[in-house]
Parts: structure tokens; sequence; C-alpha cells
């Protein structure tokens, strides 16, 4: 199979009752996608969709292999810094690309490039346990914060140069961060151009959950020996793809359009993403972010008070076929399911012919676990149509860079036309600001002010 493929005949009729017409595919729903694909195609022309000008950065990309190259040769561990797109889109690249067992081989197996770690949450018995097993004088903090400012990624940064400068000289400590944040401004640029910290850029016009493909997740993944260049070759393939604004050609315009009027017109908002491969758990939760992020908002960008946005589920198959399937099967009408699988897993598993006498296991041999799986993802999918409950599959080749790079930028592309077709802004995020102010004030930050909090009340505390 050449390229990431997209079924989405169980999400049409007749096939799934109450699905989608082929008519309207060419009428109606193609009328509302050339619209959106038109406002979309403005704003890269604005300059304002930075991230699909990310697969093209040569210059950028250079630099970022060269400083891999350099950190790879002198540190046994990387530690990522950041939260949200941050640290999900790195996570995403590490899990699918170096494998969940990557920083338990040996140096000889992972040819000496250094273990990965991402710590994307400030809790103090995650982080204590991580540096309690890493060595300072051999660890490299890479700090991913845009604005310099994201308090849990500043605090962790805090924690860390106190735990490098305790083991090592405080003038060499500096070699010890990378920085990663705003090309021109903020505390993080302060700092590393006070002390001469090496610092990549993240574009101005990129926010952090359509980060992935910016120096926030190339870094991390070609100091681990991955190719940038493949996971931008296979975004670019996927953005030249869909510069058509022909619905039926461009896969990411059916994946909006459906999910858009699934919410919209069959009151089914509940988005479930659901991976039949381990590796590629942390992609549904890196979409979880930029789906919710993205479109839950209260103000359409004509100033409407309209609350918009369906609710992404991050699932993983086989696994929730025995949480979730029951409630998918049987229970609201209010979601659609898309299955993510894998033509060639490059590592199959024979099953064993044992036990030839019983039926409940005799049957299994002979076959591969990768197989097994593969067939559940295609008996869950008819499953659920034959009870009524649309579902769509995305197929990529192999987990390999550039097929990732094809489902990352489908999922961003699918996600600037839903936002254009819900009539808001997908770039912003105005409903998590009030949370950070509020932070700020608690913890005296210079500037915010310390908020009046209701106190308990105790009739309400059991």
């Amino acid at each position: 199979m050449d390229g990431l493929k997209f079924d989405f005949c169980n999400l049409m009729e007749p096939r799934v009752e109450g699905g989608v017409s082929a008519h309207r595919l060419g009428a109606d729903l193609a009328d509302r996608f050339r619209a959106a694909h038109a406002s979309v195609e403005a704003s890269r022309q604005a300059g304002s969709l930075g991230f699909l000008d990310l697969p093209y950065a040569a210059e950028t990309v250079d630099r970022v292999v060269a400083l891999a190259d350099g950190f790879a040769q002198w540190f046994e561990d990387v530690v990522v810094l950041g939260i949200g797109g941050s640290g999900l889109g790195a996570t995403a690249l590490k899990e699918a690309l170096l494998g969940p067992a990557w920083n338990a081989w040996s140096d000889e197996r992972r040819d000496h490039f250094p273990r990965l770690h991402v710590v994307d949450n400030p809790d103090p018995h995650t982080f204590r346990a991580l540096l309690d097993r890493l060595d300072p004088a051999r660890t490299l903090f890479n700090v991913v914060s845009k604005s310099g400012a994201t308090a849990e990624t500043m605090a962790q940064y805090l924690v860390a140069r106190e735990w490098v400068e305790s083991a090592v000289d405080a003038h060499k400590a500096r070699g010890h961060f990378l920085f990663t944040t705003d090309p021109s401004r903020g505390a993080l640029r302060q700092i590393g151009e006070a002390e001469e910290i090496p610092m990549l850029p993240v574009p101005e016009n990129v926010g952090g959950r359509f980060s992935v493909l910016s120096p926030v997740g190339l870094l991390p993944a070609a100091v681990c020996g991955i190719d940038p260049r493949e996971l931008l070759a296979g975004a670019a393939a996927m953005d030249d793809r869909c510069r058509t604004d022909e619905l039926t050609r461009n896969p990411a315009g059916i994946f909006a359009t459906l999910l858009h009027q699934a919410d919209t017109e069959q009151a089914r908002p509940i988005h479930v993403m659901m991976p039949y491969a381990d590796r590629l758990r942390p992609v549904a939760l890196w979409f979880q972010q930029l789906w919710a992020e993205s479109l839950g908002k209260a103000v359409t960008l004509e100033g409407e008070s309209r609350l918009t946005g369906p609710t992404p589920v991050a699932a993983l198959g086989a696994t929730d076929q025995h949480s979730l399937l029951q409630l998918l099967m049987e229970g609201p009408q209010d979601k659609v399911v898309v299955f993510v699988r894998v033509d060639d897993v490059e590592a199959e598993v024979r099953i064993p012919e044992r036990h030839p006498g019983i039926g409940a296991l005799a049957y299994l041999g002979g076959h591969t676990l990768g197989h097994l799986l593969d067939v559940e993802c295609f008996a869950t999918a008819e499953a659920l149509r034959r009870a009524g409950r649309p579902n769509a599959t995305v197929t990529l080749a192999r987990v390999g860079a550039r097929e990732l790079g094809e489902l990352l930028m489908l999922l961003q592309l699918a996600t600037v036309y839903a936002g254009a077709l819900y009539g808001v802004d997908p770039l912003d995020q105005p409903g998590v600001e009030l949370g950070k102010q509020l932070t700020y004030g608690l913890l005296g930050r210079d500037g915010a002010e310390r908020p009046d909090m209701l106190e308990p009340d105790e009739a309400w505390i059991l």
C-alpha cells in the first residue's frame, strides 16, 4: 500500500443506517467544504497557519540535525520538559518510532543513542523518581515553552537546573540545557541569550498543539536517531494531497466534514480515536488535545455566542474492546469511532499450535499476534456497523517516520478544516487563560492579582 488510506465506508448509507448519502458528498457537503477549504487556504496565504510551512523548513531541519548529532554523542539521557502540545507531540513521536522499550534497551541495541524521557506533568513523585535514576553529568534537559512562562515547565526547569549544578560546575551546567522557545522574546530566550545556552525557535505562527513537526518534536526524535526529513516528507505528501477543494479527493477534508456532520446533524459529538497498535496510543492522546482545544469554543469568528466543539476520546484496540466497546455498541447513539490500523507490523509473533483437542485454543495456532489484532479491528468495525454505529478506519502502510508524518498532517489539516466548518478560530484557546491567571495570582507572580477564592462550605463536605 502506498500512502495513508482513509476508509469512510461505514459513515455512509446504506452501509450504516442514517449515514451520509453519496449525493450529499457531491452537493451541499461539497459546497460547505469548498468554502472551508478556501478559508484555510486564505489563512495559509496570510501566514497564520505556520504548521503548514514546517514540512518545507529545510534550514530549521539542518539546525535540528546538527544539534541532535552533537548532543547524542555526549549524553546518555535526554529529558524533555514540556506540557500540552510541547510534551504530547514528543511522546507521540517517541512511542511510535522508537517503541515502548527504547529506554530499557542496552546501549548497543540503541546504537548508543540516548534514552529519551518526556516529563509533562509536575508530579513530584514522578519527577523525583526520574532524577533518582539519572546521572546529572550525562543528562541533557530540553526545556520546551514557547512563552518561556509556562508555570509547570519552568518549575521543572528550576529544579533540574539546581540538580545539575549540585553535581557539576555551575559554569558547565549550562551545557546540559537546550531551550526550544519563541524566536525573539520570553524568559527562556532571555536566559539563553544571557548564558549562551543553545536554543531552537518555535515559529511565531505555530501554536503548541500544532508544533509537533517543528523543533518541539523534531529535536527529541532526531537526538535518538529518527530522521526528521522523513517525517516532514510524509507531512508534505499529505499536504499536497489536501490542496484540492474537491471533497471526495481530500482525505483531511472528508475526515473533518463527516465528523462535523455527525456532530451537528446526527447528535454524535463524541469522537473516539482507537488505534490498534500500542505504539500509536500517544497519537490518540495528542489528537485528543488537538481536536478539543481547537474546536471547543464559546464564541464564533463572527462574535456570536455559541457553544461548539466535539468531545474527543482516546482509546486503544484491542484493550478497550474489553472496557469501552459495550458502551460503543449499546450505549447512547452519540459517538463516532475512528480506528487506526497498520498493514505491516514488522515484528510478527507466531502463535504456537498446542492443545489440538481444546477448541477454544486450537483455532489460534498458526496465526500471529499481529493478525489477531488486525482481525479484531475489522471485526469490531463490522460489529459497530451492524449495530448502526458509524465508524471509519485510517490505515498506515507501516509505523515509520514518513507514514507518521502523513498521519499527523492529516489530523492537523482536518482540525483547521473543522474549525472553518464550525466557524471558530482553531488556533486560540481563551478558555484556558483564566486558570493560568488564577494560578499566577495564587503563587504570587509579579503583576498577577491574588484572586479572592470562595471558602469551602462545610455543609457540602463529607
